[in-house]
Formats: structure tokens, sequence, C-alpha cells
């Protein structure tokens, strides 16, 4: 992954939210990025196939839920950028963040 291709990928915000709730959050499936992000299951699930076309997201399928997490093979490079911005930023998340606390049904994982 080349920084242009970082950049372009992390352009949009909801791509954008959908990474660092990840880097914040660890592995999450569809649904719970929904009620964080308040979207369509749609629109998350077009935005999350791009994330992991551009080598950003992994998906693993665990019976009827995909989780989809950081890519491991991400180079350090981008993990910093990320990081950087959670670290500099928190409050851009707390909403997120505080939408997923709220989750009712939130699925378990194994």
């Amino acid at each position: 992954m080349t920084p242009v291709q970082l950049f372009k990928c992390l352009a949009d915000e909801t791509r954008l939210r959908l990474v660092l709730l990840m880097f914040s959050e660890g592995e999450l499936c569809v649904c719970e990025l929904m009620a964080a992000l308040e979207e369509s299951q749609p629109k998350i699930s077009r935005h999350l196939a791009q994330l992991r076309n551009c080598g950003l997201l992994q998906d693993t399928r665990r019976g009827q839920w995909v989780y989809y997490a950081i890519h491991p093979s991400l180079p350090e490079w981008a993990r910093a950028v990320c990081d950087s911005v959670l670290t500099d930023e928190p409050e851009w998340l707390a909403v997120l963040q505080n939408n997923l606390k709220a989750m009712v049904d939130r699925p378990i994982c194994c």
C-alpha cells in the first residue's frame, strides 16, 4: 500500500470512521458498525468492501456474522497515521463509541 492509496481510501468520512473505530475497538461485525455510525446496512457494507479491496481490512465469517478487522499486514506507517488521529483527536470517535456501547442485542464474539 502506498500513501496515496491509503489517503484515497480514507478520504471518505464514513470509511475513515469505520477504520478508526476498528483501530479503537478491534474486530467488529456489520451490525455493530451500523449501530455505531447510525447508517444503513447497504451503505456500511459498500464502504467495508472498498476498505477490504484497498487492503485496509480483512473479514472473517463466524456463523451468521461477518467480522471486520484491520488487516494484519497493514504497513506500520499506515497504522501510525491512524494511531495519531486516535491519540490527537479522541473526541472525534466519542459519539460512535457511545453508540456502540448503547447497542441492544450486541453479538457476543466466540
